[in-house]
Protein backbone atom coordinates (compact mmCIF):
# COMPACT_ATOMS: atom_id res chain seq x y z
CA UNK A 1 0.00 0.00 0.00
CA UNK A 2 1.30 3.44 -0.89
CA UNK A 3 0.56 6.34 1.48
CA UNK A 4 1.38 10.03 1.76
CA UNK A 5 2.77 10.91 5.19
CA UNK A 6 1.00 13.82 6.89
CA UNK A 7 3.71 14.07 9.56
CA UNK A 8 7.17 12.69 10.23
CA UNK A 9 7.04 9.00 11.14
CA UNK A 10 10.16 7.46 12.67
CA UNK A 11 11.98 4.97 10.42
CA UNK A 12 9.54 5.71 7.59
CA UNK A 13 9.86 9.26 6.28
CA UNK A 14 9.10 12.97 6.47
CA UNK A 15 5.87 14.88 5.89
CA UNK A 16 4.84 14.71 2.24
CA UNK A 17 6.82 11.57 1.41
CA UNK A 18 5.00 8.90 -0.57
CA UNK A 19 6.07 5.57 0.91
CA UNK A 20 5.12 1.94 0.51
CA UNK A 21 4.04 0.21 3.72
CA UNK A 22 2.49 -3.15 4.55
CA UNK A 23 -1.28 -3.13 4.24
CA UNK A 24 -1.89 -3.89 7.92
CA UNK A 25 0.43 -1.11 9.13
CA UNK A 26 -1.27 1.39 6.86
CA UNK A 27 -4.86 0.31 7.58
CA UNK A 28 -4.47 -0.31 11.31
CA UNK A 29 -2.05 2.42 12.37
CA UNK A 30 -1.19 5.18 9.89
CA UNK A 31 -4.64 5.88 8.46
CA UNK A 32 -6.69 5.73 11.72
CA UNK A 33 -4.10 7.83 13.59
CA UNK A 34 -4.27 10.52 10.88
CA UNK A 35 -0.57 10.16 10.12
CA UNK A 36 -1.08 9.31 6.44
CA UNK A 37 -3.48 9.28 3.49
CA UNK A 38 -3.76 6.64 0.77
CA UNK A 39 -1.64 7.71 -2.20
CA UNK A 40 -4.13 8.24 -5.02
CA UNK A 41 -4.43 11.22 -7.40
CA UNK A 42 -7.30 12.83 -5.43
CA UNK A 43 -5.49 12.58 -2.07
CA UNK A 44 -2.20 13.82 -3.59
CA UNK A 45 -4.04 16.90 -4.95
CA UNK A 46 -5.73 17.40 -1.55
CA UNK A 47 -2.38 17.11 0.25
CA UNK A 48 -0.73 19.66 -2.08
CA UNK A 49 -3.51 22.17 -1.38
CA UNK A 50 -3.20 21.68 2.42
CA UNK A 51 0.59 21.29 2.56
CA UNK A 52 1.31 24.85 3.76
CA UNK A 53 -1.37 24.59 6.44
CA UNK A 54 -0.04 21.20 7.64
CA UNK A 55 3.54 22.53 7.76
CA UNK A 56 2.44 25.56 9.80
CA UNK A 57 0.50 23.32 12.17
CA UNK A 58 3.52 21.02 12.50
CA UNK A 59 5.81 23.98 13.30
CA UNK A 60 3.44 25.24 16.02
CA UNK A 61 3.14 21.85 17.70
CA UNK A 62 6.90 21.38 17.43
CA UNK A 63 7.51 24.73 19.18
CA UNK A 64 5.07 23.80 21.95
CA UNK A 65 6.75 20.41 22.34
CA UNK A 66 10.19 22.05 22.52
CA UNK A 67 8.98 24.39 25.28
CA UNK A 68 7.71 21.42 27.30
CA UNK A 69 10.91 19.49 26.48
CA UNK A 70 13.08 22.19 28.07
CA UNK A 71 11.23 21.80 31.36
CA UNK A 72 10.84 18.00 31.22
CA UNK A 73 14.34 17.04 30.08
CA UNK A 74 16.37 15.52 32.91
CA UNK A 75 13.50 15.48 35.44
CA UNK A 76 13.46 12.71 38.04
CA UNK A 77 10.17 11.10 39.03
CA UNK A 78 9.74 8.69 41.94
CA UNK A 79 7.61 5.55 41.63
CA UNK A 80 6.97 3.56 44.82
CA UNK A 81 6.56 -0.20 44.32
CA UNK A 82 6.81 -3.28 46.52
CA UNK A 83 9.80 -5.49 45.82
CA UNK A 84 11.79 -8.40 47.18
CA UNK A 85 14.88 -7.97 49.35
CA UNK A 86 17.06 -8.49 46.27
CA UNK A 87 15.38 -5.54 44.50
CA UNK A 88 13.17 -7.46 42.05
CA UNK A 89 9.75 -5.86 41.63
CA UNK A 90 6.54 -7.79 42.12
CA UNK A 91 5.33 -6.93 38.60
CA UNK A 92 6.82 -4.21 36.44
CA UNK A 93 6.63 -0.46 35.87
CA UNK A 94 4.57 0.29 32.75
CA UNK A 95 4.19 3.28 30.46
CA UNK A 96 0.99 4.13 32.35
CA UNK A 97 2.97 4.31 35.63
CA UNK A 98 5.52 6.64 34.01
CA UNK A 99 2.77 8.85 32.57
CA UNK A 100 1.00 8.98 35.96
CA UNK A 101 4.27 9.94 37.72
CA UNK A 102 4.94 12.71 35.17
CA UNK A 103 1.36 13.97 35.48
CA UNK A 104 1.68 14.02 39.28
CA UNK A 105 4.86 16.05 38.76
CA UNK A 106 2.92 18.69 36.82
CA UNK A 107 3.52 17.61 33.21
CA UNK A 108 0.97 16.43 30.66
CA UNK A 109 2.36 13.21 29.24
CA UNK A 110 0.35 10.39 27.71
CA UNK A 111 1.12 6.67 27.69
CA UNK A 112 1.67 6.62 23.93
CA UNK A 113 4.46 9.19 24.22
CA UNK A 114 6.57 7.01 26.53
CA UNK A 115 9.17 4.66 25.08
CA UNK A 116 10.57 1.96 27.36
CA UNK A 117 13.75 0.41 25.95
CA UNK A 118 13.24 -2.63 28.16
CA UNK A 119 10.76 -3.60 30.88
CA UNK A 120 11.46 -2.05 34.29
CA UNK A 121 11.43 -5.00 36.71
CA UNK A 122 13.89 -3.93 39.40
CA UNK A 123 14.46 -1.11 41.87
CA UNK A 124 16.86 1.68 40.94
CA UNK A 125 17.25 4.60 38.56
CA UNK A 126 16.01 4.02 35.00
CA UNK A 127 16.27 6.28 31.94
CA UNK A 128 13.02 6.67 29.99
CA UNK A 129 12.49 8.35 26.59
CA UNK A 130 9.45 10.57 26.01
CA UNK A 131 8.42 11.48 22.45
CA UNK A 132 6.60 14.81 22.73
CA UNK A 133 6.48 15.34 18.96
CA UNK A 134 7.76 13.21 16.07
CA UNK A 135 10.82 15.48 16.00
CA UNK A 136 11.19 16.18 19.75
CA UNK A 137 12.27 13.55 22.28
CA UNK A 138 13.56 13.94 25.83
CA UNK A 139 15.03 11.69 28.51
CA UNK A 140 13.79 11.59 32.06
CA UNK A 141 14.85 9.48 35.02
CA UNK A 142 12.54 7.17 36.91
CA UNK A 143 13.54 6.39 40.51
CA UNK A 144 11.82 3.11 41.39
CA UNK A 145 11.95 2.45 45.15
CA UNK A 146 10.06 0.76 48.00
CA UNK A 147 9.74 3.96 50.05
CA UNK A 148 10.46 7.69 49.73
CA UNK A 149 13.47 7.25 52.07
CA UNK A 150 14.89 4.53 49.84
CA UNK A 151 14.30 6.77 46.80
CA UNK A 152 16.41 9.49 48.45
CA UNK A 153 19.22 7.00 49.12
CA UNK A 154 19.09 5.78 45.50
CA UNK A 155 19.16 9.38 44.26
CA UNK A 156 22.33 9.94 46.30
CA UNK A 157 23.99 7.09 44.41
CA UNK A 158 23.50 3.98 46.55
CA UNK A 159 21.87 0.96 44.96
CA UNK A 160 19.51 -1.44 46.68
CA UNK A 161 22.14 -4.21 46.45
CA UNK A 162 24.69 -1.99 48.25
CA UNK A 163 22.16 -1.12 50.95
CA UNK A 164 21.29 -4.81 51.44
CA UNK A 165 24.99 -5.73 51.63
CA UNK A 166 25.61 -2.99 54.23
CA UNK A 167 22.63 -4.17 56.33
CA UNK A 168 23.81 -7.78 56.12
CA UNK A 169 27.37 -6.86 57.09
CA UNK A 170 26.06 -4.83 60.03
CA UNK A 171 23.88 -7.74 61.18
CA UNK A 172 26.82 -10.18 60.92
CA UNK A 173 29.00 -7.78 62.94
CA UNK A 174 26.34 -7.54 65.66
CA UNK A 175 26.01 -11.34 65.80
CA UNK A 176 29.79 -11.79 65.98
CA UNK A 177 29.96 -9.16 68.73
CA UNK A 178 27.18 -10.90 70.66
CA UNK A 179 28.93 -14.27 70.42
CA UNK A 180 32.25 -12.76 71.53
CA UNK A 181 30.51 -11.20 74.57
CA UNK A 182 28.88 -14.54 75.39
CA UNK A 183 32.23 -16.28 74.99
CA UNK A 184 33.90 -13.79 77.34
CA UNK A 185 31.14 -14.28 79.91
CA UNK A 186 31.51 -18.05 79.59
CA UNK A 187 35.29 -17.77 80.05
CA UNK A 188 34.73 -15.67 83.19
CA UNK A 189 32.40 -18.32 84.61
CA UNK A 190 34.92 -21.05 83.81
CA UNK A 191 37.65 -19.11 85.65
CA UNK A 192 35.42 -18.68 88.71
CA UNK A 193 34.96 -22.45 89.07
CA UNK A 194 38.67 -23.20 89.56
Amino acid sequence: MQVILLQRVAKLGQMGDVVTVKDGFGRNYLLPQGKALRANPANIKQFESKKAQLETQNLETKKEAEAVAEKLDGQVFIVIRSASDSGALYGSVTTRDVADAATAGGFTVERGQIVLDRPIKELGLHSVTVTLHPEVTVKLTLNVARSPEEAELQASGKSVAELAAEAEAEAEFEIAELFSEMGAAQDGQDLGRD
